[in-house]
């Protein structure tokens, strides 16, 4: 999966809101509060990269249903920012007549702003809704511009009348033998740290960090197995949680025990105010309403990463192990929808049927959730990264087209993502090249040997090699953390231009290069792999190097490939792979599926 993905909805027909009247509304708001500008982020408090639907206000203002991106309203005009990723999309979804996609980062928000208000102004936000480095940058970037950045109350809540409820899912344990500690050890192995450094308690802000902690799963949001919660973690172990505590069974809170306080969200601001110093909070991901809290009543704020967050990156060996049963089952579920695709005839077959088919396989495999919305983008639509049939927009499958099929699962033990671009009937010539160009990058991360210390960016140009031969590139990171049995997007490791974060022994990453030919057709192929330590005895200089193991098993399509174009090393490792697919599954299936596997890993020039 690419590294954000938009809601489920990102292909229903655009324009099906009274978005002039919600602008409408909205600037009046404005004129009471006093304010020139409001920011709509996608963002809720938790930053998390799905949002319920009670906190999509972007989508409820713009249309948007992308999973990054913001608005900037004024009395005159509306902007959507949005990457790459979206251009298209922000298309189809706003209407024109009031919105003006703006292409982002190359437009700053502040050099917007700096536009669109020459002679100053105000620039209202939400406090909660913002990370404290996000104002501090903006702040940064506007001085001298007479621009004042203003908080407030969020003025969409005020206006959205028919706003859903706020999700309450209940609560489950996560093993802690899949787990590979208790949460009374990660308590006390993360409370000692803060100890260490003099730190009176952290504040969590991150739903999937205070999971990982707690060893607890939740039901908030689709596919993102986490608890919405904000938590105190302090020095001695103790953590008190703030949710609504009606998620939480008699079995749950057992487990939990003494030392976790189960408390209502409205104590949380109470519990800030009662915190003794030094306090450490994170930047990137704590809402700036805590450190304004904190700063007014005096509390000494100790800037710092979110001490669960290197830990639930560096997966342990009971979670690697886990991560590998999950792929295994999710393989079996991948050669069978891919076994089907191959023989169904062309012109049968719609976007949204495999969806289903898809879906119904991982739950016979004992997928208990998608770990996303399943992106099948056929001809044109692959073309979008991010493509999300429906039933008001399906596509039939036809003869000569490229399916994209980007999808997981989750399961007890672990969470999936791959992607396999598939052609459908009469191959197409014209993306021979691209593909095999876009399997080399993929290839070439598998393979790739590297010296502690290296970071994603150092890594992620391997991917993009032979297509920038060729002039040619993709607007998304070659790949992006995953959690184990968690969020399918975890941070803060990726293999991208502007990660710098070092990979390290036991982080679990995407790899999956890609390239999109808009109104023709997309290619993406992703497996996951875990940074291994191949230790000081694989360099002759003695250094300490690190390697990648693939967890994911499924065929690659070899219809595509251009054979003349891979190097030896390159077909060696392919059929290396396909031996180890053929190994793990051909006992798994049967019959019809067995033949179409045995033949469909057999040998590159077999």
């Amino acid at each position: 999966m690419s590294q954000a993905r938009p809601s489920p909805v990102a292909n229903a027909p655009a324009h099906h809101g009274d978005y002039p009247g919600r602008l409408g509304q909205l600037r009046a708001q404005m004129d009471a509060l006093g304010v020139d500008v409001v920011l709509v982020p996608r963002a809720d408090a938790y930053q998390g990269e799905y949002v319920a639907d009670a906190d999509a206000r972007l989508r409820w203002l713009t249309g948007f249903s992308g999973s990054a991106g913001f608005a900037a309203v004024t009395r005159e005009r509306a902007g959507v920012f949005i990457d790459g990723r979206y251009r298209v999309q922000v298309k189809a979804e706003t209407d024109p007549a009031y919105f003006t996609p703006v292409p982002w980062p190359e437009t700053t928000l502040a050099a917007w702003l700096r536009e669109a208000l020459p002679e100053g102004g105000r620039v209202g936000f939400d406090p909660w809704l913002h990370t404290m480095r996000e104002v501090q940058e903006l702040e940064e970037a506007l001085t001298g511009a007479d621009i004042a950045l203003v908080p407030i109350p969020n003025p969409i809540d005020s206006i959205w009348h028919d706003r859903p409820d706020t999700p309450v899912g209940s609560v489950r344990l996560h093993d802690d033998a899949v787990a590979g500690a208790t949460a009374a050890e990660k308590r006390a192995r993360l409370g000692a740290e803060l100890d260490k450094a003099g730190q009176a308690a952290a504040v969590l802000t991150l739903p999937d960090s205070i999971s990982w902690l707690l060893n607890i799963r939740g039901s908030d949001l689709p596919s993102n197995p986490v608890v919405q919660a904000f938590a105190i973690l302090e020095a001695d172990g103790h953590v008190a949680l703030f949710t609504d505590p009606a998620k939480f069974g008699d079995e749950v809170r057992a487990a939990l025990g003494n030392s976790v306080s189960i408390l209502p969200l409205a104590g949380f601001t109470p519990a800030l105010q009662a915190l003794s110093g030094p306090v450490r909070l994170d930047p990137g991901s704590a809402p700036q309403a805590v450190a304004t809290l904190l700063t007014e009543i005096g509390t000494e704020i100790a800037e710092g990463q979110d001490p669960a967050v290197m830990p639930k990156a560096m997966k342990n060996a009971a979670e690697i192990e886990g991560m590998r049963a999950a792929h295994l089952r999710d393989a079996v579920a991948m050669v069978r929808v891919l076994h089907w695709l191959d023989t169904s005839p062309p012109g049968t077959l719609t976007e949204m049927a495999v969806v289903r088919h898809l879906s119904q396989l991982r739950r016979e495999a004992g997928c208990i959730d998608q770990s996303f919305a399943t992106i099948a983008g056929s001809g044109p639509n692959g073309a979008l990264p991010h493509h999300h049939p429906t039933e008001a927009a399906d596509r039939t499958l036809s003869s000569g087209e490229l399916l994209v099929l980007d999808s997981g699962g989750q399961y007890e033990v672990g969470t999936t993502d791959i992607t396999r671009t598939i052609p459908i009937g009469e191959v197409l010539v014209e993306a021979r090249d691209p593909y095999t160009r876009v399997l080399r990058g993929m290839i070439a991360i598998s393979r790739v040997r590297f010296p502690r210390g290296i970071a994603g960016r150092d890594i992620d140009p391997l991917a993009r090699q032979f297509l920038w031969a060729a002039g040619l590139d993709y607007d998304h990171g070659t790949g992006h953390g995953v959690g184990a049995a968690m969020c399918v997007h975890e941070g803060p490791v990726r293999i991208s231009r502007v990660s710098g974060i070092p990979l390290a022994p036991g982080m679990i990453l995407s790899n999956e290069p890609g390239y999109y030919r808009e109104g023709a057709f997309g290619i993406r192929i992703e497996n996951l792999c875990v940074v291994t330590e191949l230790g000081r005895d694989a360099s002759p200089d003695g250094r300490d190097m690190l390697g990648f193991e693939t967890i994911t098993w499924a065929p690659i399509d070899r219809r595509l490939i251009d054979i003349g174009q891979m190097a030896p090393e390159e077909i060696a490792w392919l059929d290396a792979y396909h031996a180890g697919v053929r190994e793990r599954l051909q006992d798994a299936v049967e019959g019809e599926v067995r033949d179409w596997l045995l033949a469909a890993t057999a040998p590159l020039e077999g």
